[in-house]
């Protein structure tokens, strides 16, 4: 049985800084070199697409950019087409060292998927919590690319969108999330969990209590009622203003 969080324990992570420089672009047709051509050392690009291209087809192409790097992903799901994209890439060299957070629901909804994952990367590499956050951070000695996204691991033909980011803070900060849920949560673990406690990481506390009233039950016939009072009043002051 999961054990529900308090509300101290509800803390949100947050980084706050001055708006970047940014790129937007609508891809409906492009690939995801196209969308990204563009992208270069300490710059941001936030692009739409009609889903064409997986995420492990951003990630291959900002590689490419970028040289080998270790990577640090978060998806709600997976497919096995983007599962064996991205350990082709590690296996050879792209990707340094990985880290793979996936929701606790995963195995569940798709069992053999799970699987493929853990033969694929290992359970050093896979940590499981209750999550629907989509991230990369690519790492090495001249980038720090954050990727935030709609997409999960697998191919999704519908609107989507990434924003990808050359930015050494905003690195950092998803860093110690991945770390703190590396320590946290233990190797292997793939049951249904609350969200992850996050101790080392300072949260954000909310200080100001709000206030929760029970509503009324409003029917129907209460809401004409008072739309027509309201009409009534309305036309009463135009009357006198006019």
């Amino acid at each position: 049985m999961t054990k529900k969080l308090t509300p101290e324990k509800r803390q949100a992570q947050q980084l706050t800084r001055q708006a970047r420089k940014l790129e937007i672009r609508l891809v409906k047709q492009a690939s995801a070199r196209r969308a990204l051509d563009n992208f270069g050392p300490g710059m941001q690009t936030y692009c739409i697409t009609h889903g064409q291209f997986s995420l492990a087809e951003v990630i291959a192409i900002l590689l490419e950019k970028i040289g080998p790097a270790d990577a640090a992903m978060s998806t709600w799901t997976a497919g096995a087409a983007d599962l064996n994209i991205i350990a082709n890439t590690l296996t050879a060299g792209n990707i340094k060292t990985m880290r793979l957070i996936v929701d606790c629901s995963f195995g569940q909804r798709h069992p053999a998927y799970l699987h493929l994952c853990r033969e694929l990367y290992g359970d050093e590499a896979i940590r499981s919590i209750r999550t629907h956050l989509k991230f990369v951070v690519l790492t090495n000695d001249e980038w720090n690319i954050v990727l935030r996204t709609s997409m999960n691991l697998n191919e999704n033909p519908r609107v989507e969108y990434f924003e990808v980011s050359d930015d050494k803070e905003l690195a950092d900060f998803f860093l110690e999330m991945v770390d703190t849920i590396f320590e946290e949560e233990k190797v292997g673990d793939f049951s249904t969990k609350m969200v992850p406690v996050l101790k080392s990481m300072q949260g954000t506390r909310q200080e100001n209590t709000i206030k929760t009233t029970t509503l009324k039950k409003i029917t129907v016939g209460k809401l004409k009622r008072h739309h027509q009072r309201t009409l009534r009043k309305s036309k009463k002051q135009h009357g006198k203003n006019s």
